[in-house]
């Protein structure tokens, strides 16, 4: 192992794997069940967002991906516009998100797994199972990017292939002529609503981030400046098609109000594929290509924040031991190392106060939102400020519409990221979640008391030399 100034990074990566690689860490299933059960208008709601932010933001992640092709992606963005130490602040969230949102998807990964194979398994054996995948991942990420790519590719195939799959389905479904929907499909059905459903809303726009992720490895792709827009518009179609038509098959076949933020995705294989022998096969193997796509998103965000994390370590902004990397391959083998004792950490912590999967996969998913939506907000407000300090600079691909659209769009983004933000920790007609809020605030602190520690290494390392 040694510092990141003397690895070697392996161009490794095109604009087919760079396209699968961010279908890999957009398209998530687990939001898929948690819109739906917004009801008929969450799609209603997918076509909005699809339009005033989901495509505005491929456009903001184009232009600084292609501005700034330096290692780091976020952590690079946000310190080029800001400086080094909000840059930092930006990235502690993004990286201990990651590491929250890991245990949440593997609670997610344990509580399908028990349902398909055993239905009665413990809920302290589902946990030891979310602690074993844990570092798995650890395991994985470690790895040459050469290697580790497949993971990611591997699972956006499957994952595709289960989309697909379910869309296909749940038009079959629909369109026979004896089967009554199980929700009202009528126009007024699909008029959004603002109610007690309300926190839901937020995962739609939580389902649509993630373009920034290729480029924390962009010192391992082939040519980052023709690649980056390519591979954006292509994943951006197969995410937004996918994440619309899955919706819809869902609510063809479950009522909005029964649908398990954890079980649903089982519940719908199981009702679209029928009770036949080749349904009960079909549906298993959708089931088991589900489950590897929670191991491989855990992957694909692992393998990006962990870099992330390591290129501001090298600024001297976080400590140490972010900054370690394996010798010969550069992957961040010391930020990978410290996100696996985090989430083990996470999931002995909130198994010890959850009542059921449903509720930890729930608690983990909210608070660790609040921490991955916050650097968004500055993403979004350094795009347009790289514009006024580092005008000059080349701009392979540039937002159309010249500053006045630009700081339209930043202003349009920003309101919704920082509204999604709020409905995590507030829920209309309930109040505010405390728990949440007191977690997503703690987090924060322990980012300061992380920078602070970085100065005081550095410090000695000064006075030692």
């Amino acid at each position: 192992m040694n510092s990141h100034s003397e690895s070697h990074h392996i161009k490794t990566m095109g604009v087919r794997d760079m396209t699968l690689f961010t279908v890999s860490a957009i398209l998530l299933l687990d939001t898929l069940a948690a819109s739906a059960s917004i009801g008929v208008s969450s799609i209603s709601w997918w076509l909005i967002m699809g339009v005033v932010f989901f495509i505005p933001y491929g456009l903001i992640s184009a232009e600084l991906g292609t501005t700034y092709p330096e290692q780091g992606g976020i952590y690079s963005w946000i310190r080029n516009a800001f400086g080094t130490r909000w840059g930092t602040r930006a990235t502690w969230c993004y990286w201990l998100n990651t590491a929250i949102w890991n245990a949440s998807i593997f609670i997610l990964f344990t509580g399908v797994f028990a349902q398909m194979f055993f239905p009665d398994l413990a809920f302290s054996t589902q946990l030891l199972i979310a602690i074993g995948m844990t570092w798995l991942v650890v395991l994985m990420t470690s790895l040459s990017l050469s290697i580790g790519k497949w993971i990611p590719n591997a699972g956006a195939t499957l994952k595709t292939i289960t989309f697909a799959a379910i869309v296909v389905a749940g038009v079959v479904y629909a369109l026979q002529p004896d089967v009554k929907l199980a929700n009202d499909f009528s126009l007024h059905a699909f008029v959004p609503e603002w109610g007690s459903s309300t926190q839901y809303v937020s995962t739609i726009i939580y389902g649509m981030l993630g373009f920034e992720l290729m480029s924390s490895a962009s010192e391992e792709m082939k040519n980052p400046q023709r690649d980056i827009p390519r591979s954006i518009l292509s994943s951006g179609i197969v995410i937004f098609l996918s994440y619309i038509l899955g919706t819809f098959a869902i609510l063809a076949v479950i009522p909005a109000g029964d649908i398990n933020l954890v079980e649903g995705l089982v519940d719908t294989l199981r009702l679209l594929f029928g009770d036949s022998q080749l349904g009960h096969i079909a549906a298993l193997t959708l089931g088991i290509f589900a489950l590897f796509t929670f191991f491989s998103n855990a992957t694909t965000w692992a393998i990006g924040a962990n870099r992330a994390a390591a290129e501001s370590a090298v600024d001297g902004e976080l400590p140490n031991v972010f900054a370690i990397e394996n010798r010969t391959n550069g992957s961040p083998i010391g930020a990978t190392i410290m996100m696996g004792v985090v989430s083990t950490g996470v999931l002995l912590g909130y198994g010890a106060i959850a009542g059921t999967n449903e509720d930890l996969f729930w608690s983990l998913f909210a608070a660790s939102a609040v921490l991955f939506i916050l650097p968004y907000i500055a993403v979004v407000g350094a795009f347009y400020r790289a514009r006024q300090v580092d005008a000059d600079r080349s701009r392979p691909f540039r937002v159309p519409g010249g500053n006045g659209a630009a700081l339209g769009i930043t202003g349009v983004c920003i309101f919704l990221l920082a509204m999604t933000t709020l409905l995590f920790m507030y829920i209309p007609g309930s109040g505010f979640d405390w728990p949440v809020v007191i977690g997503s605030v703690s987090c924060v602190l322990m980012g300061e008391v992380a920078m602070r520690f970085a100065e005081y290494e550095n410090r000695q390392n000064k006075a030692s030399a």
